[in-house]
């Protein structure tokens, strides 16, 4: 199974279903990616939290005047076919209204945060 397609679904099936908060398995990398989507303001918190012996996240979801931030996703790199890409050949997702979110030798990074730190990587998944 996927794990960050699980995770990134799960965000957008919740708020579709206008739910607050989303609990998913704990992994270093989807910590990492929360605390990304934080910063670009499509989560409101990240919480690490054990529950029923086992870490999870929990990830709150913002809504504005009641629709979701999150309205759409799409996994890019996927187990059986990875996509690398340059810096130079990293572009705006949906005209600079959604973003890619890359693992990178830096960490984990926006488009918009890769350009600025001159780096290119593996493009995990686009939101918006």
């Amino acid at each position: 199974m996927d794990q960050i397609a699980n995770m990134i679904n799960m965000m957008k099936n919740a708020s579709r279903a206008s739910r607050d908060v989303v609990v998913v398995p704990y992994s270093n990398i989807k910590f990492s990616i929360a605390e990304c989507l934080v910063k670009e303001g499509y989560l409101s918190h990240v919480l690490k939290k054990t529950k029923k012996g086992f870490l999870v996240l929990e990830l709150g979801l913002v809504y504005i005047d009641g629709t979701p931030k999150i309205s759409g996703t799409e996994r890019v790199s996927k187990s059986s076919r990875r996509v690398y890409k340059g810096v130079k050949e990293i572009k705006p997702t949906r005209n600079g209204y959604g973003l890619t979110v890359f693992s990178t030798p830096k960490g984990i990074l926006t488009d918009k945060q890769a350009r600025k730190e001159m780096v290119g990587g593996e493009a995990l998944f686009k939101i918006w």
